[in-house]
């Protein structure tokens, strides 16, 4: 199982592909397809059938995923790669930009 640099509630920054620049929440992180779900990013029209929870059927718009290379982590409002390090016994996060601990 690979390790990502980023989690489920970290604020990002697409960095590449149609929606760069464009930055939002990570709502869900599927680690075996290195790919998220960033709210509000990378919108896409879904057709749904009528079903018992949607009676009307019709046309959702929801996001879809993006590659994780194509996302970089945001903290204070700059951009910033991820590294990881040990303090004391535990493995902590960190922006190389700042150095300080996520």
């Amino acid at each position: 199982m690979t390790k990502l640099k980023i989690k489920t509630g970290d604020t990002v920054k697409v960095i590449a592909g149609d929606h760069k620049g464009e930055e939002g929440k990570v709502v869900k992180v599927f680690i075996d397809k290195n790919r998220a779900i960033v709210e509000g990013v990378n919108m896409i029209s879904k057709h749904t059938k009528p079903s018992a929870d949607n009676p009307q059927g019709g046309i959702v718009k929801k996001e879809a995923s993006l590659h994780i290379s194509n996302l970089m982590l945001v903290k204070n409002g700059e951009v910033s790669r991820v590294g990881y390090r040990m303090e004391g016994d535990k493995k902590v996060r960190f922006s190389k930009k700042s150095n300080e601990v996520l």
